[in-house]
């Protein structure tokens, strides 16, 4: 008997690094350090958009560095990994590994992180725009196999919220940082009025980036993911990721209102 109580003893201990050990598998067959590094560069790109609107083209190397270290990627990827942890576990979790270390998904993959590398290119993402808009209602198949996706996840809701709760965030940090002199009750009555047309720009840059990361997969490929997403683990995959994310983007946008707050009071000394 003592033998046993030991035994069951030494696996509880064991257990914990079993979990953390498939965490790191998933986290790998996902890619999901390679995707954090693009969001850096999209981050750096679009900081300079920042410069040049908020602070005159003056924030220089030192700003630079600052939106490099908010967007630090192995931050972000730890945020995502709580998120799945939290949401993806026992065999919901092994099913998604399944899926993402085969052929078929792991392509899925490859194809996402290529054309979110793309789309930060303005005319690349002008394109994948255009090519949306001559699909936009039309019976092209592989439009219809599109909207089953984003149906599937409720992907432009879900997207939709995350802005806007990224851009409360941003304005958060901006106030915090004595930039901005509204209340939050004005901050969210301000995003609120955003809400239509950040819907619509997410419609069209989520259908542009899709067509363009599965335009090289077969219909019976994208089907075989279609039919994956609306699995059980594909719906708890899906929620994760984007507890995950805008649990990311939340903390990137108000570090980064806060930065850019800190840098305008900095030269009005």
């Amino acid at each position: 008997m003592r033998a046993f109580v030991l035994a069951a003893g030494l696996w509880m201990l064991a257990l914990p690094l079993w979990a953390d050990a498939r965490s790191t598998v998933l986290v790998d067959v996902l890619r999901l350090g390679e995707l954090a590094e693009i969001l850096q560069r999209e981050g750096l790109e679009n900081a300079e958009t920042l410069d040049r609107d908020m602070l005159g083209g003056q924030g220089g190397a030192g700003w630079a560095l600052q939106v490099r270290a908010i967007y630090n990627p192995e931050r972000i990827v730890e945020t995502l990994r709580g998120a799945l942890d939290a949401g993806l576990q026992g065999q919901a979790r092994e099913d998604v590994i399944a899926f993402f270390a085969q052929d078929t998904g792991a392509r899925i993959i490859t194809l996402e992180n290529e054309a979110r590398a793309a789309i930060t290119d303005p005319e690349v993402e002008d394109a994948a725009r255009a090519g949306f808009h001559d699909l936009e209602g039309s019976d092209d198949p592989r439009l219809a196999q599109i909207t089953t996706l984003i149906d599937s996840g409720d992907m432009i809701d879900r997207n939709v919220t995350a802005a806007m709760n990224s851009n409360f965030q941003f304005m958060r940090g901006m106030a915090d940082g004595n930039a901005l002199q509204m209340t939050e009750a004005e901050m969210l009555a301000d995003v609120a009025q955003q809400q239509e047309e950040i819907a619509q720009d997410t419609r069209g840059w989520l259908y542009g980036y899709l067509l363009l990361a599965y335009s090289p997969l077969e219909n019976a490929e994208l089907d075989r993911y279609i039919a994956f997403a609306q699995s059980d683990a594909g719906r708890s995959l899906n929620t994760a990721l984007f507890e995950g994310f805008g649990t990311a983007y939340e903390d990137v946008s108000y570090a980064l209102g806060r930065a850019v707050a800190l840098n305008m009071v900095a030269e009005e000394l």
